[in-house]
């Protein structure tokens, strides 16, 4: 089986309680004061204490095109993703030499050559390294990411694969925006980056916990619950109110069926890894799989610790959740544009 050798988190420097940047939002996206009060309630009640930012908050202000946006996060997605992979590569006891395919995933961004080629040139990685860009997943990416490489490891058994997820959430701020959705969004994202060191099975230096099987399913009907509407202004986030009900209708059957596959069912799975897409999605999941009190602490953890922070999240979880050592079967999951659904079903 596949084996996650490693995870490591990244996040940039600038760290801000909730507070602050419910004051910053305000200011640059509700200038004449309309809709303040519903502005603060949504980021009182967003489940999230801090976050951190790609560039100081008086930046953004400033800030003068999504060119400009664009530029700086590139900037930032090469410093973060090169510290990332560094170092889950050094945690997972490998080399940057012993890298056979560097797959990177993003919905905040975009750059060609991808940013992917930039971290690899940065860090002096192999020129045969295999590299898979992905760009649209949002916040399924990172289940997204683990499940696509254990289907390459299954055809490369011996190769090490490493998924690096940058998600620079803040850089698509849009300041004429006074919607629900983005007043919702900027309550809810963050900034921040992962990697994960993936092993195939004849892999001398196998180890950590092992992926078993994986599924993935898109929802009919259901584009425009969550994406972007790209224009001259860059990303506008399309969010619509009823992810918790498309959570509802579908989570539920699809987990269970997946379980049923492999002799499971919800109460054997001792450990759940879920995409901290907000409070109210958080207890649809706990609601449509009937939960054990506590199963998703460390995503609310998280969730209050960092923000949503797309991509990435699952990843922050799933390194929060290796760090405890857990034992048996456990459960990978997250839900995004799509609308759609990733599920990675664990042993440890």
């Amino acid at each position: 089986m596949t084996r996650i050798a490693a995870v490591r988190p990244a996040l940039p420097p600038y760290r801000y309680p909730q507070s602050e940047l419910t004051a910053a939002f305000e200011s640059i996206c509700l200038p004449d004061g309309r809709g303040t009060a519903l502005l603060r309630r949504l980021h009182a009640n967003a489940g999230v204490s801090y976050r951190h930012l790609a560039l100081p908050l008086e930046r953004y202000a400033v800030l003068k095109d999504f060119g400009e946006a664009n530029d700086a996060w590139i900037a930032a997605a090469v410093d973060l993703g090169a510290e990332a992979v560094a170092g889950a590569v050094k945690d997972a006891g490998l080399t940057l030499d012993d890298v056979d395919v560097l797959m990177f995933t993003t919905v905040t961004g975009v750059a060609a050559p991808s940013i992917d080629a930039r971290v690899a040139m940065r860090l002096g990685m192999r020129e045969d390294v295999k590299r898979l860009p992905l760009f649209g997943l949002g916040c399924v990416g990172g289940a997204a990411g683990i499940a696509r490489l254990h289907d390459y490891l299954k055809a490369w058994p011996k190769h090490v694969a490493v998924l690096l997820s940058v998600e620079l959430c803040s850089l698509t701020l849009q300041r004429d925006d006074s919607s629900l959705p983005n007043l919702v969004g900027g309550a809810l994202f963050g900034d921040g980056a992962a990697a994960v060191v993936l092993t195939g099975s004849e892999h001398p230096a196998a180890s950590g916990p092992s992926v078993v099987a994986t599924r993935s399913r898109l929802y009919p009907d259901s584009e425009r619950v969550m994406g972007w509407d790209v224009g001259s202004g860059g990303f506008r986030i399309v969010l619509g109110a009823d992810v918790p009900e498309v959570v509802r209708q579908y989570l539920g059957d699809d987990v269970r069926g997946f379980l049923g596959d492999h002799g499971l069912t919800v109460p054997d799975i001792g450990t759940w890894v879920s995409h901290p897409g907000g409070p109210k999605v958080l207890e649809a999941v706990a609601e449509t799989l009937s939960l054990r009190p506590g199963a998703l602490e460390l995503t609310w953890k998280s969730l209050d610790a960092v923000g949503n922070l797309s991509s990435s999240s699952v990843l922050h979880v799933l390194g929060d959740t290796m760090r405890l050592d857990p034992a048996g079967p456990g459960v990978l999951l997250a839900m995004g544009p799509g609308f759609c659904s990733e599920l990675v079903l664990m042993e440890w």
